[in-house]
């Protein structure tokens, strides 16, 4: 198939691609940048110059391709203060890929998050299914989901994929690397409260060959879970943390998280389980990387470099 990945040269499209062009499809990546172009070349795809915001070249793009794996999100403007415009600009990109595929039976898979949605219970791929208009906050991003399965109404192949808040692996620029940086700022390894909320996980090979079969297999309007881990305790994470910096693990209380983990507290005080039970039946789905607490124990993420 002719592919066309948004996010290609991020953390999880840099695996996807790999991935992809080993099991003969080819890819056209977009890059807004130099450096991007140069590794998605280096990587063996074509290069679409342009952002997320440049919905002719999405169009054309889509349009010319065999199907469409939308792994970009502004988390940059997301994450330092501006998660609606993030969200309006992946709703945007989503409604231009619809338009596109519209009536092709051509498969587009969209890469959302599984953080918050059932709080307190092990989240399955049926849950958070029922549709939802557009929303502030969040939540806007859960709704942009919800619109890309009901794209299986349009003639789309649509699957949507909830990755966990850690997408683990050697080089991990995310919440886990985030979370040792603040451990060397605090002086100690830190959980919010007792540490007994749970983190799903996933090492980014895994998610990277879950994303290539549903492009090639996934049903119309499917929920997939790229969970391998369904809820590793945040008081384990800290542990292992604090072992590899030989720093002290401390109890946060909640009202302290904004001070020690900034902007990452909310999320590192959420339980939020998930289960890929499904997701491993439909797809024969078979996590065969570490997961996070023996990635964690590899080392890598505390390498001086990471410091």
């Amino acid at each position: 198939m002719r592919v066309f990945v948004t996010g290609a040269s991020g953390w999880i499209g840099s695996a996807v691609v790999p991935e992809l062009i080993g099991a003969g499809h080819q890819v056209t990546g977009l890059a807004r940048s130099d450096a991007s172009a140069a590794a998605l070349t280096a990587a063996g795809a074509q290069v679409r110059r342009g952002t997320l915001d440049d919905l002719d070249t999405l169009r054309s793009a889509a349009a010319a391709s065999d199907g469409v794996i939308h792994l970009a999100f502004k988390h940059d403007i997301a994450f330092s203060g501006d998660f609606q415009g993030a969200a309006d600009a992946d709703r945007r990109a989503v409604e231009t890929f619809a338009e596109a595929l519209a009536g092709s039976d051509r498969p587009f898979v969209l890469a959302s998050g599984l953080l918050g949605l059932a709080p307190g219970q092990v989240a399955t791929e049926r849950d958070g299914r029922e549709p939802a208009p557009a929303q502030a906050g969040p939540s806007a991003r859960m709704a942009t989901a919800q619109l890309t399965l009901s794209l299986a109404s349009r003639g789309v192949r649509s699957s949507v994929l909830r990755l966990p808040p850690t997408v683990h692996g050697e080089g991990d620029p995310g919440f886990v690397a985030a979370l040792v940086g603040f451990a060397r700022a605090n002086g100690f390894s830190g959980h919010v409260g007792d540490g007994t909320n749970r983190w799903p996980a996933v090492h980014r090979l895994d998610a990277a060959n879950l994303f290539r079969l549903a492009l090639e297999k996934a049903p119309a309007g499917s929920v997939l879970h790229p969970v391998a881990d369904e809820g590793v305790p945040t008081r384990a994470i800290a542990e292992v943390i604090g072992r590899h910096l030989g720093l002290p693990v401390a109890a946060v209380s909640p009202e302290d998280a904004g001070e020690r983990f900034g902007w990452l507290a909310p999320m590192f005080a959420a339980d939020s389980p998930a289960s890929s039970a499904l997701t491993r039946q439909w797809m024969d789905w078979r996590p065969a990387q570490p997961g996070l607490i023996d990635d964690l124990d590899k080392g890598h993420y505390f390498h001086a470099a990471s410091a």
